[in-house]
């Protein structure tokens, strides 16, 4: 299974982005998909993740400000990042759990996209 993540970029305090996450390969269902973010110098944080059925959590951290989404059609997750602070400037980076072919159900994780806001 590969992710792909992008949508990443510099931005300005308040302005929004909008990260999408596609995952491709011999995948039979996917359960979460979800969102983690690294800062400089900080351990990996949980952002967001939405279940098979719909069903959506966000860290307090960004809740109010951040929605997550999937598209189970491409396999692709969504992660709309509005009202954006100096502390949302990560590499964010996508998280998925998939049945897969002959391997059962693992977790995966993408590359990784910087997300710079500037105050």
């Amino acid at each position: 299974v590969q992710l792909q993540a992008s949508g990443g970029g510099n931005v300005q305090a308040g302005g929004s982005l909008r990260l999408s996450c596609a995952a491709s390969g011999s995948i039979i269902r996917i359960n979460y998909m979800g969102w983690y973010r690294q800062a400089p110098g900080k351990q990996r944080e949980f952002v967001a993740r939405i279940s098979s059925g719909g069903s959506t959590y966000v860290d307090d951290s960004v809740r109010g400000r951040f929605a997550i989404s999937r598209d189970d059609a491409k396999n692709t997750a969504y992660l709309q990042m509005n009202s954006l602070r100096f502390e949302d400037t990560a590499v964010y980076f996508c998280n998925v759990w998939a049945f897969v072919t002959g391997l059962g159900m693992k977790e995966y994780w993408g590359q990784g996209t910087q997300v710079t806001v500037s105050s």
